[in-house]
């Protein structure tokens, strides 16, 4: 089963799993925790898209728009200097 977010980019294919428990590992927003048989998609609202369960999941079970949303708008502030970030709308 594919489970798809309208919230951001972030889709998970459960068929894919083979629960490793890298993504719940790697996320800094717990979006993914453990399941018995593949991980479970807990709080896709929380995921800011960053693209790390992506890029540590072994299978491809996860896909992420990374560089898009607050997370591209965190780092550009981080980079540039600035006290706030944008991401709804804004620069």
């Amino acid at each position: 089963m594919t489970l798809d977010t309208t919230i951001n980019t972030l889709k998970y294919h459960t068929e894919l799993c083979c629960n490793c428990g890298m993504c719940s590992t790697v996320c800094p927003h717990q979006v993914f925790a453990a399941g018995a048989d593949a991980a479970i998609l807990e709080h896709p609202e929380n995921c800011m898209e960053c693209g790390a369960c992506q890029r540590n999941c072994p299978t491809g079970a996860i896909y992420v728009d990374s560089g898009t949303g607050c997370a591209i708008a965190l780092m550009i502030a981080a980079l540039t200097g600035k006290k706030e970030a944008s991401c709804c709308g804004g620069d």
